[in-house]
C-alpha cells in the first residue's frame, strides 16, 4: 500500500559492531532489521560499514565482493521485499577495482530493487592524538555526486559518516528538496564524545531537516572503537529518539509537515544569498598616514 506524501512514517535505526566476518554481521543485521520491521518501521537505515569493519587492507580485499556479487545487500534485498520496508543500508564495502573499493550506500524499495546508491565524498584521512591513524582514500575511491532519492514521504538526501563536517553538501541536498537527511556513521569514541550530537543537530537545524543517524557503536574486533549513539534529530534540532553504546535498534515516528513548519519559522533556505569572496582590497590612499619629511 502506497502512502500519501507529507504523511507519518516510522523510522527504524540499527545500531551495530560490526567485526571483521561480513557473514556473521550479516546475521547481526538481518536480525535487528526484522526487529525495527516487528516495530512498525516503514524505512529502516543501517550504520556504515554495515557488512565489514577491517582496517588491515589485504584482509579487507579479501573478504569483500563487487556489488553484483555482494552476499550483504543480496540478503537485505530480499529482506526488503519480505517484509515491505524500504530498506536503507547506510553503507557497504564493495569491490569497484583490484586496488579499490567504494564506501556505497544502498536505497532499496519494497519490492526489493535498488533505486539509489551514493558513494562517499569525503575521505577519512587523519592522525589523532591518542594514536589512532585513518587513511580511508588509501582503499577507498571517494565518490564525486551528491543524491537525493524520492521516498513516498518526500525527498531524502543520502550521505555518510564524515561528510557531516561539510555542511555545504547538506544545503545543496535541502536546496534539492530534501526533507530527510541520512548520515549512516562509524564515529570514533574520541571524536563522537567532542561533536557528534552537535553536528547532528547543526545539519538538522541549519536546513529545516530531520536527520537519520544509524551509528556503529563499541569495541571492535580490529580494536577500533566507535561512538555509538543512533539519532532521528527532528528539523528543529530536538533528539526524538537515541540509542546508547549497545547494538540494537531505535524506531521513532517522523511527521514530514514538521520540515515545513520549522522552515516556516527560520527561512534560511529562502533568505540566503550566494556571494563572492575577494582578496582584501588595498587602504585607500587618502587614509594612508603622511609620513613628515626627515
Amino acid at each position: 500500500m502506497s502512502a500519501a506524501p507529507n504523511s507519518a512514517f516510522k523510522v527504524g535505526l540499527v545500531q551495530m559492531r560490526s567485526g571483521v566476518d561480513p557473514q556473521a554481521n550479516l546475521a547481526a543485521a538481518l536480525a535487528s532489521v526484522e526487529a525495527a520491521a516487528d516495530a512498525g518501521a516503514d524505512y529502516v537505515l543501517t550504520p556504515e560499514m554495515t557488512n565489514i569493519m577491517e582496517t588491515k587492507r589485504e584482509k579487507l580485499f579479501a573478504a569483500i565482493a563487487a556489488e553484483e556479487h555482494d552476499p550483504t545487500l543480496a540478503a537485505l534485498r530480499a529482506a526488503a521485499r519480505k517484509l515491505s520496508i524500504f530498506m536503507h543500508i547506510g553503507s557497504l564495502a564493495v569491490k569497484v577495482s583490484a586496488d579499490k573499493a567504494a564506501n556505497r550506500s544502498f536505497l532499496i524499495d519494497r519490492r526489493g530493487d535498488v533505486v539509489a546508491r551514493y558513494d562517499k565524498i569525503h575521505m577519512f584521512d587523519v592522525d589523532l592524538a591518542n594514536g589512532e591513524s585513518y587513511r580511508e582514500s588509501r582503499s577507498y575511491r571517494a565518490g564525486d555526486l551528491a543524491v537525493v532519492a524520492d521516498l513516498p514521504w518526500g525527498r531524502l538526501g543520502v550521505t555518510v559518516c564524515y561528510d557531516l563536517r561539510f555542511p555545504a553538501l547538506y544545503r545543496a541536498l535541502a536546496e534539492a528538496g530534501a526533507s530527510f537527511l541520512s548520515i549512516p556513521a562509524a564515529f570514533t569514541k574520541q571524536t563522537g564524545e567532542a561533536h557528534w550530537h552537535v553536528l547532528m543537530r547543526a545539519r538538522a537545524i541549519e536546513n529545516g531537516c530531520f536527520v537519520f543517524a544509524a551509528a556503529q557503536g563499541g569495541k571492535h574486533e580490529n580494536g577500533r572503537e566507535t561512538f555509538g549513539h543512533s539519532l532521528v534529530v527532528d528539523p528543529w534540532g530536538q533528539i526524538i529518539a537515541e540509542a546508547g553504546t549497545e547494538p540494537g535498534v531505535i524506531v521513532a515516528e517522523v511527521d514530514p509537515a514538521q520540515v515545513a513548519a520549522a522552515r516556516s519559522r527560520i527561512p534560511s533556505l529562502l533568505n540566503g544569498r550566494r556571494f563572492e569572496v575577494i582578496e582584501p582590497m588595498a587602504e585607500p590612499t587618502h587614509l594612508r598616514a603622511v609620513r613628515a619629511p626627515s
